[in-house]
């Protein structure tokens, strides 16, 4: 952790604690956390953030208050048995069980089936909004098989433990998948077996990519969406942000803001190996010859296809993407260990297909938070400060919030009703209280919400 002139680093590696200085948890005054510099910078992830009075940075084995890292940082350091009352950290000890591409599958999977038992084949269509998927290569006899039955159709090929498009490709012959496993199982033999194997081809020959490709064993095959929604004759993909700030019950928050990625190249079928096409990855994007970014805000996407198709259906679909969302965390509800000091901000990948259809493609624990551009940076900055308002350090709300800047409440151990308080009956008029594209009136919703808590205190 760097510091300089009374700033420090806040988001990366080692990560972030945070402490009141001099005071003990009894008599510490209500603190706000970086209220006017965001803690972020352009093009990259690390940011800086000036302290307010009295919060101030603290070594890993002093006292702390409030901890961001990422997620292997975590890994190494997460102890709650030394977690005071007010501590927070910023990730759940087995995400991974919602962010592992395999687990997420597997969960989802788990949860159709309990779905269908206890309410019926069609509430549990509410959870077809995955590909076929399958592990590899735990489960490639039953990917075989289905292979063999649609046989012409484009697969995917993703690493569980990789992100930023690393090590996926595509393909349509058994072959490549047949050569694929032919060579993982030779690795696992040498570097399982083999010492000097190990050494000669992780350390002699192998770049760093090149090492942590001979490390990752596990891979899903994902039937390839072939008639994703196009603009412009470019594929593309949403970053949806969500906030859990408790799993027992099921806490969660929508953030009305996102955008959409564009891939660099028109889509076609006909060249499954070109990333460019195929890949919307800013990390892939950005290595094109004739890269030029475009990222379109959630708003604009949603007024798009609101003049082209209508706001009937769009209406439909978005109503569409919040159920994958409150799926997707019912489905970990009972396996993540829900702890009061954790909260975790996921970054949803969405794709729609040319049906208006979405798709959840995966869950980000630690989505990016580099801003390519100065719309892209104001959303990550208000992102942020939004976060730490609802995680709520200086104990000013009352956790009958509905809605708190960018973020509106949408499962509170139930759906929570566009109306009325959180009390509130639901009756047959109910709408869910999700506004994902809609116009955010941010500033002057806090400058409210704020106001009227100072009055309730003084009262």
């Amino acid at each position: 952790m760097s510091e300089r002139r009374g700033q420090v680093t806040l988001l990366g590696k080692p990560g972030l604690y945070l402490r009141k200085g001099g005071e003990t948890p009894q008599t510490r005054r209500p603190w706000r956390l970086f209220p006017r510099v965001p803690p972020l910078r352009r093009g990259g992830s690390v940011g800086r953030g000036r302290f307010p009075r009295g919060v101030s940075s603290a070594r890993s084995e002093e006292e702390w208050d409030f901890y961001w890292c990422d997620v292997g940082r975590l890994r190494e350091r997460f102890d709650p048995a030394y977690m005071g009352e007010r501590v927070r950290a910023c990730h759940f000890r087995n995400r991974c069980e919602l962010t592992r591409k395999n687990y997420l599958v597997k969960n989802l999977k788990r949860f159709r089936k309990q779905l269908e038992r206890e309410a019926g084949k069609l509430e549990a269509t509410k959870c077809d909004f995955f590909p076929k998927t399958f592990e590899m290569p735990l489960e490639y006899h039953l990917f075989v098989e289905e292979f063999h039955k649609n046989p012409g159709i484009t697969w995917i090929m993703k690493p569980v433990g990789r992100s930023q498009g690393k090590g996926i490709f595509l393909f349509r012959k058994l072959k490549d998948i047949i050569d694929w496993k032919k060579v993982r199982t030779t690795l696992s033999l040498l570097l399982g077996e083999c010492p000097t194997a190990t050494k000669f081809l992780t350390d002699g020959l192998c770049t760093d990519d090149q090492k942590d490709e001979t490390q990752v064993e596990i891979y899903v095959a994902q039937r390839y969406i072939e008639n994703p929604y196009l603009i412009g004759g470019r594929k593309f993909d949403l970053r949806v942000y969500v906030l859990v700030t408790s799993y027992i019950p099921l806490k969660a928050w929508l953030y009305r803001d996102g955008f959409a990625r564009f891939s660099n190249t028109r889509f076609t079928l006909n060249s499954i190996d070109d990333h460019y096409v195929h890949l919307t990855n800013v990390a892939v994007q950005k290595t094109a010859p004739d890269y030029d970014l475009e990222k379109w805000m959630i708003q604009q996407l949603r007024q798009y296809l609101t003049a082209k198709h209508g706001a009937e259906l769009v209406e439909v679909l978005f109503a569409d993407m919040d159920n994958i969302f409150i799926k997707s965390l019912q489905s970990v509800q009972n396996v993540i260990i829900s702890d009061k000091h954790c909260f975790e901000l996921y970054g949803y990948d969405i794709l729609i297909d040319q049906d208006l259809k979405p798709w959840l493609l995966e869950v980000n624990a630690s989505p990016s938070l580099a801003a390519s551009s100065q719309e892209d940076y104001e959303l990550k900055c208000h992102l942020l400060k939004d976060t730490l308002h609802i995680v709520d350090m200086e104990g000013r709300l009352t956790g009958k919030e509905k809605r708190v800047g960018g973020f509106d409440l949408i499962w509170n151990d139930g759906p929570v009703s566009r109306e009325g308080n959180l009390d509130t009956p639901l009756n047959e008029n109910f709408m869910a209280n999700t506004h994902l594209g809609c116009y955010k009136d941010r500033k002057k919703q806090l400058k409210q919400l704020f106001r009227s808590l100072c009055a309730q205190q003084k009262v």
